[in-house]
Parts: structure tokens; sequence; C-alpha cells
């Protein structure tokens, strides 16, 4: 009977002896293979920590004009500027060992998998905060066991390659807290319309509790719901020991005001101006199109959010429902600033940006180019010719060009450089361009910012080279300014994700037009809201003067296909077109007033809290009082004067004539202007008529 019992006792003891031995292994195994993952996991280094942000543009006011970011709205902020209450209520809520773990946690996980092991189900859920943060990064939300291990290597290389405060801010700033919200800033301003840092313990608690199910305790979706899961939020900061019982219940009792600021749509202010932010951010500054789409950016514009504001409501209420299309650009001349953009009636039909973008006929918006190169060549405002119906030969080979006045009016007499320019007078501008050279009004717009090609033949005279909206608003800023060529801006810098400044600009002007000439083009260019100098004609603004209550210059344009009015003030410019993206002819009994409208409303409101100045007079500039309609010195004889402004020495030296006793006109004695309207009358006489 000993034997047997000591048998036994032998035996026992081999098979503990067995168990300890094979434990011993196993746990060397274990370790070894934890010491492997470990070293796997490290030698796979740091995973890339890219995550898509939002991309905020900023207007001239460092206000939010909009944003850019790919269907997920995320702003990121370092874990400093989050309120302590998001941090503590999130790890209370979401994983109390957070600071203790490697990245799992090993008793979680055990519950969770005897729990799905009896439901016969992934149901159940011990993702610890890292955990997360890798699905977050790297993986779908899909429960199979696949992406369970996968989750765990990557929570791993996570942990094994950067500190806990490092993977705590990544998992706050890519958590999803609903209705397009990534992250806690995101969704501290589309609830609380706040920053992280300022938000309450009340709310803190409450955004805490969203991530487990985005709509299910959304509290724009279920209120009593939402302050359920907020209670369950409050009491494991109890336990956690952040929260006395007593903050709980007032945290939970406080009521909350939910702004709702709507993340999910389009941005309202400017889309035209933005879409050429981003191209220009891309393809002039150089920034990588990949950074751009990762976002982060911050993009500090140009744009003044009222100024366009007024420019959207006033092409929203001049323009007809139909399928005229108009674009409009205004800058600050003294700088080079975008100020307002539209590139079209509706952005959400229409995203061409036909401001930047589209090429057309200015008409007779071109001429103060031309009547500039005339200033420069020794005509003056009082320079006169013929303007009667005139066909020109131009030598090579067409036949006989007739070009017309509006409704054929003319003026059967001579007429000054001051009232073709206000009634837009087509022969006085095709003899000025032909007598210059046709090259000449070519050369200074693109002297002034003109970077379209253009022509040089008869017809540029009358705009009949294509050029951009922009580009109009450009070359004019140099009339307003007192002849400086300024570069258009439209980003004054850009801040990436880390706060560093990655571009920036500062306004650029280049000297070249005389200013004294610059002064007098203006000066002209104002007579077309002047109906002191109606005559033969009406000023070609004389539908918009009553609007403006400022100094303004302008000059508008038509063709068979587009309308134009380009004018400012010292502070502004702007050009607005007006036509068809099609090869439609406007009705200009009707369409031909829709762009002076928008520009002279616009202009009038926008500047509304200016004041209203006058273009400063340079030196060298003297402003005596003639008459319009002859160009001589005014007398009280004269039927009508005006002041207008010539260089120093080339001002009008005879008076207009005395009415004779018969009612006639005596005719003035002056030598010099009558031999040169008579040599210019044999000039043109080359070209036929």
């Amino acid at each position: 009977m000993e034997v047997v019992i000591d048998r036994r006792v032998r035996r026992r003891r081999r098979l503990v002896r067995l168990f300890f031995r094979l434990l011993l292994i196993l746990l060397v195994l274990a370790a070894g293979a934890a010491v492997a993952l470990l070293s796997y996991t490290k030698m796979q280094g740091p995973p890339p920590l890219n995550v898509s942000q939002t991309t905020v543009f900023y207007g001239a006011d460092n206000s939010p004009i909009g944003q850019h970011h790919q269907g997920e709205n995320r702003h990121w902020v370092s874990l400093s500027e989050i309120d302590q209450d998001v941090v503590d209520a999130t790890i209370s809520i979401e994983d109390r060992r957070f600071y203790q773990h490697l990245g799992f946690d090993v008793t979680r996980i055990g519950g969770a998998v005897i729990a799905n092991l009896r439901s016969g189900s992934m149901a159940q859920g011990a993702s610890t905060l890292t955990q997360q943060y890798a699905r977050n990064l790297y993986l779908s939300h899909d429960k199979t066991w696949v992406r369970k291990w996968n989750e765990l290597l990557y929570s791993l290389r996570l942990e094994m390659n950067y500190d806990k405060d490092q993977i705590l801010e990544g998992y706050l700033n890519t958590v999803y807290y609903g209705h397009g919200a990534y992250g806690i800033e995101a969704a501290a301003h589309h609830y609380f319309g706040k920053s992280a840092n300022n938000l309450t313990l009340a709310e803190a608690s409450m955004l805490s509790g969203i991530p487990k199910g985005p709509s299910y305790y959304s509290p724009l979706f279920d209120l009593e719901r939402a302050k359920s899961r907020q209670a369950v939020v409050l009491q494991s900061m109890v336990a956690n020991g952040v929260l006395t019982q007593v903050e709980a219940d007032e945290a939970h009792a406080e009521p909350l005001d939910f702004i709702h600021d709507e993340l999910e749509s389009t941005s309202t202010i400017g889309p035209y101006f933005q879409d050429a932010v981003e191209r220009i951010l891309i393809q002039d500054v150089g920034i990588d199109p990949a950074l751009f789409e990762a976002g982060g950016l911050r993009v500090y514009t140009t744009l003044d959010p009222d100024m366009q504001k007024e420019a959207e409501y006033w092409v929203e209420r001049e323009m007809p429902d139909s399928d005229l299309q108009t674009a409009l650009v205004a800058m600050d001349p003294r700088t080079g600033d975008v100020k307002a953009l539209i590139g079209g009636k509706d952005y959400v039909e229409s995203p061409y940006n036909r401001a930047t973008e589209a090429r057309r006929h200015p008409g007779s918006s071109f001429k103060p180019f031309l009547y500039f190169a005339a200033l420069e060549n020794g005509f003056t405002p009082a320079s006169t010719l013929m303007s009667e119906e005139t066909s020109f030969e131009l030598g090579d080979g067409t036949p006989p060009w007739s070009p017309s006045n509006f409704n054929d009016n003319y003026a059967n007499d001579f007429i000054t450089m001051l009232q073709a320019m206000a009634f837009s007078d087509n022969i006085y501008a095709v003899k000025t361009h032909l007598y210059l050279g046709t090259d000449k009004a070519g050369e200074l717009a693109q002297r002034v910012g003109v970077e379209s090609p253009l022509g040089e033949g008869a017809a540029l005279a009358l705009g009949a080279s294509d050029v951009g909206i922009a580009e109009m608003a450009r070359a004019y800023s140099a009339f307003a300014n007192g002849g400086k060529k300024v570069e258009p801006r439209f980003i004054k810098k850009v801040v990436d994700a880390e706060g560093e400044v990655i571009y920036e600009s500062e306004p650029h002007l280049e000297q070249v037009l005389d200013p004294r000439l610059a002064f007098i083009i203006t000066d002209l260019m104002k007579g077309m809201f002047d109906p002191y100098l109606n005559a033969h004609a009406s000023v070609t603004g004389r539908s918009v003067a009553h609007l403006l209550n400022r100094p303004a210059a302008g000059k508008s344009g038509s063709t068979s296909f587009d309308s134009w009015m380009v004018g400012y003030t010292p502070r502004l410019v702007t050009s607005v077109w007006v036509g068809y993206d099609s090869g439609t002819r406007l009705n200009h009994s009707t369409d031909g007033q829709y762009a002076k409208k928008i520009w002279a409303n616009f202009t009038e409101h926008a500047l509304k809290d200016q004041p209203a100045e006058d273009f400063p007079i340079p030196d060298g500039v003297v402003g005596v009082e003639i008459d319009p309609s002859n160009g001589l010195l005014a007398t009280e004889d004269c039927p009508t004067h005006r002041v207008t402004y010539f260089v120093e020495g080339t001002e009008p030296t005879s008076e207009c004539p005395k009415p004779a006793s018969n009612g006639e006109e005596v005719e003035a004695i002056d030598e010099e202007t009558h031999e040169k309207e008579r040599f210019l009358d044999r000039f043109f006489k080359w070209f036929g008529h």
C-alpha cells in the first residue's frame, strides 16, 4: 500500500515539475515574443502622423472668411491649448490607465474577449486612447480580428516612438465629434462657438461623451440622451479622483447654450476669391499641392469682408435673372491689395472665375491708355480733332474702315480731348491712334500691367484685343496712385500647422508714369460724370452720376458682346464686366447699364465709412478755366467753362472768341492751334475721307 502511495506522489511531483517547466518555457517564449514585438515596432520607426486638417482663410481684418478641407473639418491645437477639463474627462471616460500602459490594457482586453466569446460577437471593445488614435490615423473601424491586430501593432509603434502627451494631443485632434467636426477645436467651435481652451466643465464633459457615438450622443440630435451620457462622463471623473461629487452635480445641472456653427457648409464670403488664392498658392508661390491638401494652413488674405459683401449684394441686386454673367475686381491702388472679387453671378451654378480667367474686348475702356500715350507725345486736354463720319484707308489691302460713334452721333466740328473722353468719341480715338503710331497705346497698357497680348492694328484704339477683368483694375491703378504700377496682392502671409510663416508678401509698386500726366488723365476721366460737359452728345456716365457723392474717375466701354465700367477713387479701383459666356450679343438698350450701376453703387457703399477724398494735385500741374468745346481760355463771354489741368507751360494762352453783334462768333487768332489742326487734317486725308 505504501508503494502505491509513493508512486502517486512521485507521479504528481513529476507533473508539477513538468507544469512549471512548461510554464517557464511559455513565460520565456512570451517574454521573447514581447521583446521581439517591441523591438520590431521600435525598428519600424515612428508611424507618420499626417492628418488632413482644415486650412483657414482670413480676411484683411483677420476674421475667418472660409476654409478648405477634405471632408474632415479639423483645426489642430496643441495640448496646452486644450482646457484641462477636456483632458481629464476624456481620460476618465475612455482610458483611466492611459499614463500606465504601453498602448494596450491587458485587463480590459481580457474582459472584452471573454464578453465577446460569450456573446458570439465583437460588440465589446477595450481600445485604449492610443489604439483609438491609431485607428483614426491608419485603419478602418471594422470590428475584425485582423484590424484589432493591426491596431495593436500601430499602437505599440506610437507608444515606442512618441510620448504620452503627444499621443493624447493627437487623439484629441483626430477624434470625431459629429456634424463634420474632427478634433476638439472644431467641436468646441461647432457646438459652443469658442476655442477648446475656453470650455467650461459642463461643456467639456458634454463634448467628451460624444465620440462613443457621434450621431447617437449628439446634443443637437437628442439632448436628453446627451445629458445622460454627460452624467456618465462626470461620474467617471469623480471615480478617477479629478472631480468631487458636488462639482459633478453642479456641472450636470448647468444649462448649455449651443451655438451650432455650420461647419459642413462651404464658405459664403468670396468663394471665387478663395479659388484664386488656392491657385496662386500652388502655381505662383510654389506650395506643394500635397501640403495644401494636408491642410492646417492659415492663409491671411487681402479680402475686405465688408467690401466683398457689398459687391455680392449689388451684383445680386442689379443683375437680371438670365444667362447674362458678370465679374468684378476691386483693388486698393496704393498697395495692389485685392479687396473684393466676383467671378460670376452664382458660384454654385458656375465656379468658372471670369474675374481672373476670362479675356474679353474692353471696348472704349481701353481709351485711357491711348490718351495717356497721346499726352506723353505732345497732346493736351485741349487738343482738338474733327469729329465727323470718317473712312480710313489703312494701306494693308483691306477695304476702307469706317468706325462709327454710338448712335452715329458726331459733332461735325473740332472737339477737345476732354470732350472726346467724356463722350467716348471713336473718331477722335482712331485719329489719335493712327497719328501716334499703332504701337503706342499697347505699349502704355503693358507698361501699367496689362499682360494679355495686344495687337497693333487700328482697331486697338477701340479696345479690339482681349484683356482680363483683373488686368484692367491693375492697369487703372497706375492712374489712381500717381503713376505707379502695382502687383495685385491676394495673400499677405501663410502660416503652417507648426506656426511657421512659410510665405509672406509686401506691396510692390514701381513708378512707370509721369505723376503729372496721371493726374491729368484722371481729371479727363472725371469728365464722364460731369453733365456740364454735355454738348452734341451726353457724357457717358450721366445715368449713374447721381449715385456718386465723392470724386471719382472712370471710363465705360462696350462692344457687341461686352459691357465694361472701370473706375476709381484715390482708395479703390474697380473693374466690372458684363456679358454672356457664349457668343450672344448684348442688347445695349437694357444690358448696357448693368456694369455702370454695379460699379457706382459698389464704389459709393464700399467707401461709405471713408472720407470723400479728391485726387492730390502734383507739382508741375496747373488748372485753368477753358471752354470745353474749343480748348481756349474761358472768359465771361464763353457759354461754358471748366477748370481743366495741364502740365505747367502747356496750358492754353488764347482766349475763346467774343460773339459778334450778329450773334456769330468772331474767330480767335491762334495760329499755333490752327496750324496743328490743318496739319492733322492733311495727315488724315492720307487715310481717306
